[in-house]
């Protein structure tokens, strides 16, 4: 009995296949797209709500492509490093670029002190992180359920709970991750329970009516599960740099344009 319950515990904690779409590089330049349109309808375009609406397409797919890489990573110490390490090259570039400047970063003037300048501000820019923290701690979590140190995830856990109210996306992004690698396995377990907690997460809302009907702009998130759940085969060959790097490129890029219109 023992061993049938191992057994049981281990499929669900630990799957070994991926049921549902495998074509990772293709929904991952989506998700590029999707989030520099987010990021410069936000910035530039206010005025167009939909392209705020397509944006909310990048994080779902960012967080199938981390489940699937807690199912096939050989290396998890090196993935965790490249999430880690663009996460921590981002974050000036994120407060800055998109808004998330608080007056605390500039307590000490540059012309007095440039070195403690220049590590105050990095280090308060902190207060609010870039989304490569949420990821990290979303494989994090992962990885703990699949190696079966259940301490560890309680521990995630509790981090993730007391971290929420700064975290991209809070507790909510960490469950979506950790959902999509449960059910990874078979689609018609995926699917429902995909959807049935985006529409709760998106319902949270009141930003946005239809027939009456009051919610959130996450709820637009539900428009990425196509891309997720119907298999392509485009078989894209992108070196997986290109997809880290544009996360703080695109940054800088919003930054440099944001400057150039202040001149």
């Amino acid at each position: 009995m023992a061993s049938k319950k191992a057994t049981a515990l281990s499929a669900l904690f630990a799957p070994k296949e991926v049921g549902l779409n495998r074509d990772t590089n293709l929904l991952k330049l989506v998700a590029m797209i999707s989030m520099l349109i987010d990021h410069t309808g936000k910035m530039f375009f206010p005025q167009y709500r939909i392209m705020r609406i397509l944006g909310r397409l990048a994080f779902p797919l960012y967080a199938y492509c981390i489940a699937v890489g807690g199912v096939y990573s050989r290396n998890k110490l090196k993935y965790l490093n490249r999430i880690l390490l663009m996460g921590l090259v981002s974050q000036p570039f994120y407060a800055v670029a998109l808004a998330h400047t608080i007056p605390a970063m500039y307590a000490i003037r540059f012309a007095d002190n440039p070195v403690g300048a220049v590590l105050n501000f990095y280090v308060q820019s902190w207060a609010v992180p870039n989304i490569m923290l949420t990821l990290a701690l979303g494989l994090l979590v992962v990885w703990s359920l699949r190696e079966g140190q259940y301490v560890c995830t309680a521990a995630l856990a509790l981090l993730v709970w007391k971290l929420q109210g700064s975290i991209n996306y809070g507790w909510e992004g960490i469950v979506l991750i950790t959902l999509f690698y449960l059910t990874i396995g078979h689609w018609w377990v995926s699917l429902p329970v995909m959807a049935a907690y985006m529409f709760w997460w998106g319902a949270r809302g009141s930003s946005y009516q239809m027939f009456g009907v009051s919610f959130g702009i996450q709820m637009f998130a539900i428009l990425a599960l196509p891309l997720i759940y119907i298999p392509t085969w485009s078989k894209l060959k992108i070196n997986k740099w290109v997809y880290y790097l544009f996360y703080p490129a695109h940054l800088i890029g919003i930054m440099l344009i944001e400057f150039a219109l202040k001149l």
